[in-house]
């Protein structure tokens, strides 16, 4: 059992040095693409699902920003900002689909380190600039992120 917790706990924190390291990779081309060519990608475990009003559409949810978890504050600030869309996604594989629909130039992904991780991987071989936000409390529900880091990330420009 200890054996197992530890190579967890390992391979987490191999995920977060590759993510930390694909973000300074990647920064200065991240800021150099304007925010109207950018998307958010947040996790939908992020919602407060007792009471959110999202709408559904597809493999991902519309913020109506009701107020009721940091999702409104991150589309206030992304929509402030003129960014092309905020996604709140169910899942890594509805990435593919929005990003051959809408071709951004940049991504802000906020997620869990293993999806950040996978994403990464993912765009590889996609010509877009990635930054990633990982989430403070992570799991399947109830998750959180830091709005301070989000807002810093978003601005980079």
């Amino acid at each position: 059992m200890r054996l197992c917790r530890l190579q967890k706990k390992s391979e987490e924190h191999a995920r977060k040095i590759f993510t930390f390291k694909q973000n300074s990779f990647q920064v200065k081309k991240f800021a150099s693409v304007p925010f109207n060519q950018r998307v958010v990608f947040t996790p939908h475990c992020m919602r407060n699902v007792v009471v959110c009003t999202a709408v559904e559409k597809d493999s991902y949810y519309i913020c109506k920003e009701c107020g009721s978890c940091k999702i409104n504050d991150i589309s206030k600030l992304v929509n402030s900002l003129d960014y092309k869309a905020l996604y709140v996604v169910k899942g890594g594989r509805a990435i593919g689909k929005i990003i051959k629909e809408q071709k951004p130039k940049a991504i802000v992904g906020i997620a869990c380190f293993f999806e950040g991780d996978q994403a990464f991987k993912m765009l590889k071989e996609e010509n877009v600039a990635v930054q990633f936000v990982p989430l403070t409390k992570d799991g399947c529900a109830a998750t959180d992120t830091n709005l301070t880091e989000v807002a810093k990330v978003l601005k980079y420009g």
